[in-house]
């Protein structure tokens, strides 16, 4: 089977090709060729000789997904994006990668599909930022998605075309509402989430983080590894299950960023906490104020998805992947 993974060298991307490299049967199936693409240069495992190929390409640019799909990869995983701040930041940039991106590549596999028969399977990062206020308690599989931000916007006019282009036939595609990924490695980037990662990331390799909103903010969580595990799961899935609803609220954690501080304390001790230090910044305020807290994620559970369901797991993961399973 020929695997394309579109967003190769992001965070979630880069785990999920080490996945396979290290576990070559995970899909179920034999990945006989692996194309990673990205508009940065992904790096091809060593472990994956003669299999893996790297490709450099900006999605939204005319012709690029075209000759993606030349290749006729049997599953596609679409994890390309640029992230909610910077979204929200630049609006052109916005909506150029994150949605005329997701429909050339759409169109793309229609229009091969239409000069020979061509049936892959899809795989869509989508985000819990297409659900907007006011929220119930617990947003359940029944509630609407009304997204109060240009990047979750993106994500749910993505998901409608995802569902329209499965039901006309042209690929077998699923959607995954993504829990925001927490503990994300490497350095700060512009998602306005990004500070849930860096409360705990920094202070865990002995640097100050700054924490901008008040610790009574709810948010709903999964690990990078947890996100790994849900793309790997969707691909195995016979999504027949799933009738027409394409996009699945994935399972996760629903926790306070008080919460994270305590797990904080309890995984690493007071030194790591006291390496936290509060600076208010009334944009990210505005922006985190709108997101769900809370997901009753029953309908992914059904199908077999799983997450953690304590931060101290969420923080030791991060100790165990990332810091080599030892702290300090």
């Amino acid at each position: 089977m020929h695997i394309l993974i579109i967003g190769a060298a992001g965070m979630v991307g880069r785990k999920l090709v080490e996945k396979l490299a290290a576990e070559p049967d995970v899909l179920g199936f034999e990945v006989s060729r692996l194309t990673l693409a990205d508009a940065n240069q992904p790096t091809v495992p060593a472990a994956l000789p003669g299999v893996a190929e790297a490709v450099t390409v900006d999605l939204s640019t005319p012709g690029s997904a075209q000759t993606l799909v030349a290749a006729r990869p049997d599953v596609i995983f679409h994890l390309a994006a640029i992230v909610s701040g910077e979204a929200e930041q630049e609006f052109e940039k916005g909506y150029a990668v994150n949605l005329d991106g997701s429909r050339e590549l759409f169109e793309a596999i229609r229009l091969e599909g239409a000069r020979e028969p061509y049936f892959p399977k899809v795989i869509f990062a989508s985000s819990i930022a297409v659900f907007g206020q006011p929220f119930p308690e617990k947003i359940g599989d029944e509630f609407f998605i009304t997204p109060l931000t240009s990047y979750g916007t993106q994500k749910a006019i993505t998901e409608l075309l995802l569902a329209d282009y499965t039901r006309k036939g042209f690929f077998d595609g699923i959607g995954l509402r993504l829990p925001t990924i927490c503990i994300r490695p490497g350095k700060p980037n512009k998602a306005a989430s990004g500070f849930f990662s860096n409360i705990m990331r920094e202070p865990l390799a002995g640097q100050e983080a700054v924490l901008p909103v008040d610790e009574g903010v709810r948010h709903w969580f999964a690990s990078p590894r947890a996100a790994v595990g849900f793309f790997v799961h969707a691909a195995r899935l016979d999504t027949g299950r799933m009738g027409p609803r394409r996009t699945v609220t994935l399972p996760g954690l629903s926790a306070t960023v008080g919460e994270q501080i305590e797990a904080l304390r309890r995984v690493a001790g007071e030194k790591a906490v006291s390496l936290i230090r509060r600076e208010p910044d009334e944009t990210i305020v505005q922006i985190v104020d709108g997101w769900p807290r809370n997901f009753d994620a029953r309908r992914a559970l059904d199908l077999g998805f799983q997450a953690e369901t304590s931060f101290d797991d969420i923080i030791r993961i991060h100790i165990e992947d990332e810091l080599g399973g030892r702290y300090p």
